[in-house]
């Protein structure tokens, strides 16, 4: 897995943070505890980088560092710049830090941009990376692409799924999207097992492999032109059932 090299850095302004000795932000390090105890949701922490500094490493060309949690790795840098950590499932997050120490044990020699989170969020948002990690190789907490959209907006972040129950308005979205007919009978929603939600489809039986595929792409196509799951779910996966 490997690191891609941002232009943004230089976006970020530093000169609010002239007296930035560097510490974790005493709000958010409260929800990073509260989070690894189990006391808080994620949403706790994504609403506690609403309002905190963090930090954003530039890796100089060479640097290399096996982060090893949460399958996270970072490879050879092509040149200074801010970088990204790929996920495990190919897609590309911004690193970000609570306090230097944190940073320091990833990387010694990573430069730390201070930035509020939602200027981190925008910079993810203006590379193309789809979420953020915060503190890799410590806790290593992920926040899903859904939460740094809205960071970056400065909206609160809903997530599709809490407390193992797929938000109304998600499953909503879902059945509204999708369209049935003589094949496709029912459509329901419910939390993932490989991804964050499941859409369920529920087929008339002897449908051929074909007539499967067509229904199949049908879903797709209808999926990605709802606005409310592109921004609200952060991966789905299709699970097909008999009527």
């Amino acid at each position: 897995m490997s690191m891609s090299e941002g232009e943004h850095s230089k976006e970020i302004p530093e000169s609010i943070f002239a007296d930035d000795d560097g510490t974790a932000d005493a709000h958010l390090a409260q929800s990073l505890i509260r989070h690894s105890h189990g006391h808080a949701h994620l949403t706790e922490v994504v609403d506690a980088l609403a309002y905190a500094r963090v930090l954003i490493p530039v890796v100089a060309k060479g640097e290399q560092r096996f982060v090893g949690s949460h399958g996270l790795e970072q490879d050879a840098v092509a040149s200074t710049g801010v970088v990204a950590v790929q996920m495990p499932d190919g897609r590309a997050a911004l690193p970000v830090f609570t306090d230097v120490e944190a940073m320091k044990q990833w990387n010694a020699h990573a430069r730390p941009i201070p930035a509020e989170g939602p200027r981190a969020a925008l910079a993810a948002v203006a590379e193309g990376w789809s979420s953020l990690v915060l503190n890799p190789g410590m806790e290593t907490i992920l926040v899903p692409r859904p939460a740094v959209w809205a960071l970056g907006q400065g909206e609160p972040w809903r997530p599709a799924v809490d407390d193992g129950t797929v938000h109304e308005d998600i499953a909503t979205a879902v059945t509204e999207a999708v369209s049935v007919d003589e094949a496709l009978v029912r459509v329901s929603v419910r939390p993932g097992d490989g991804a964050e939600i499941a859409v369920v489809l529920a087929l008339v039986p002897g449908l051929t492999r074909p007539e499967v595929d067509a229904v199949l792409e049908r879903v797709q196509r209808e999926l990605a032109q709802s606005d409310v799951i592109a921004q609200r779910v952060d991966s789905l996966e299709v699970k097909l059932t008999q009527a």
